[in-house]
């Protein structure tokens, strides 16, 4: 297979996913939908010089989280002034109500932090998948994840304990 129908296909497949995974990282679908097209860009001009193509979802994931935390790093320089308002969209579903307000915690915590914590919890990777997704040590992803968690604890408050996650 050529490399645009591969770029096509794993396009077809990866796309929702990878929307969703920026918009946990990034905390609105704005900003999630630039991180993902930046995010298949990288990919698509790479594909050709990849050996392996076979594992083009996890890369694809990686690209994501790096693209994030790269554009968290420009932040004085973003033209955009982002705002409280809820994502769009959403459903009403049985415990949308807490998922919003998670969702909405989930930005109080930096970047780094951010991004581990959506790789540990959301995508459910080991901490040495973690680990490699974000080029660093496991000691470090589970540092983390502490801090992480226990800002996203000090943000929600004892309202939410039923929602505590255990690193």
């Amino acid at each position: 297979m050529n490399w645009e129908a591969e770029f096509t296909d794993c396009f077809d497949r990866c796309a929702d996913s990878m929307r969703f995974t920026a918009f946990l990282l990034c905390g609105n679908w704005h900003e999630a939908e630039d991180v993902m097209q930046s995010a298949f860009l990288k990919l698509y001009l790479a594909g050709p010089k990849l050996s392996d193509r076979s594992g083009l979802e996890p890369y694809l994931r990686q690209i994501v989280v790096r693209t994030f935390l790269a554009e968290r790093r420009k932040v004085r320089w973003r033209r955009e002034k982002l705002t409280d308002a809820p994502p769009q969209g959403l459903s009403s579903v049985a415990g949308t109500e807490d998922r919003l307000v998670v969702w909405q915690a989930l930005t109080a915590v930096p970047a780094r932090q951010r991004a581990v914590l959506v790789l540990r919890f959301w995508h459910d990777f080991s901490v040495e998948d973690t680990a490699a997704s974000l080029n660093c040590s496991t000691g470090t992803v589970k540092s983390q994840s502490s801090k992480g968690l226990e800002t996203l604890r000090r943000k929600l408050g004892p309202e939410f304990d039923h929602l505590r996650l255990e690193v």
